[in-house]
């Protein structure tokens, strides 16, 4: 599925958001957000299965991706979670979205969690993909965990060099073909689902919006004092209390599902969590059907 000629524009906050919008406009709305190494085709499946039913479906390229830009040179380009948090509570504010459905996995899911946890009031429900509570505890992100969940991260950890950097920049087809399959081992994609989203790395931010966000979330890198006040509430790891459904995969590549759902004491309300079979990182891709089903259940 594509999105060519699809894509619309609108000034939110630091940045000129490209997003994808289908459905009938005056349906309730919903969020749909991509993550890393992913982009909006990660979510238009989903999305089209909610158009059906009659959901206004809004799916942005976050920053660094596609076309979206920042609107001045100046600006940091910070990959942190509360500028993502912040993107996204900008980009409601431009359409004028009061209240909505926020539903992503990785990056996007952070995003909806942020602001889940801190703007509750616009929010009506929350989809979190892969990984329940998304947000980052930077304080505690030195400690190490089992050898075997390091080696998992192996990519984190060559992006806070400089010859990271210079791979990101030279090979970003290669890095996300292989995290696709390490993440996602029962994802048969083609070559051309790979082209399409290969093609929204090439904005001129990509690479240093991502090599800062997984530099900064283990405070190698200080983050953009414009999101200073919002990183501080997030320290403070704030319970969330709007619904929430969790859709965690079963094989998973990044940190496989634990035996028990660990992240439910940090949800405050009502509150469901899901596990897919034969599931991997990219839950919305992957599983299109249950991602709308979930969306549709919180509306």
């Amino acid at each position: 599925m594509a999105a060519a000629g699809s894509v619309k524009h609108i000034h939110a906050g630091v940045l000129d958001i490209a997003y994808h919008e289908t459905g009938p406009t005056d349906g309730p709305p919903a969020i749909l957000l991509h993550g890393f190494p992913y982009d909006i085709h990660a979510c238009l499946p989903a999305a089209e299965i909610l158009a059906g039913q009659g959901v206004r479906c809004l799916v942005p390229y976050l920053r660094g991706y596609g076309p979206t830009r920042f609107l001045d040179a100046a600006t940091p380009r910070s990959g942190e979670q509360a500028a993502l948090g912040a993107d996204l509570l900008a980009f409601l504010d431009a359409l004028g979205i009061a209240r909505a459905v926020v539903a992503g996995y990785d990056w996007g899911g952070r995003a909806a969690c942020v602001v889940a946890a801190l703007w509750p009031e616009r929010v009506r429900g929350l989809v979190s993909g892969g990984s329940g509570y998304n947000i980052h505890d930077v304080a505690r992100s030195g400690r190490p965990v089992s050898a075997e969940s390091e080696s998992r991260l192996w990519y984190q950890y060559y992006f806070h060099t400089e010859r990271g950097r210079a791979g990101l920049t030279e090979n970003r087809a290669g890095i996300a073909e292989l995290l696709w399959r390490q993440w996602s081992p029962h994802w048969d994609f083609d070559a051309a689902t790979l082209a399409r989203t290969v093609a929204a790395f090439d904005n001129p931010d990509f690479v240093e919006v991502v090599i800062h966000s997984y530099r900064v979330r283990y405070g190698v890198v200080p983050g953009d004092p414009a999101y200073a006040e919002i990183e501080a509430r997030l320290a403070a790891q704030p319970k969330i209390g709007v619904p929430t459904i969790v859709l965690e995969g079963s094989d998973g590549g990044v940190f496989p599902p634990k035996s028990d759902d660990g992240d439910a004491a940090r949800f405050s309300g009502p509150y469901r969590y899901r596990r897919l079979p034969r599931i991997g990182h990219n839950v919305p891709q992957e599983a299109p059907e249950a991602f709308a089903q979930a969306v549709r259940e919180l509306l």
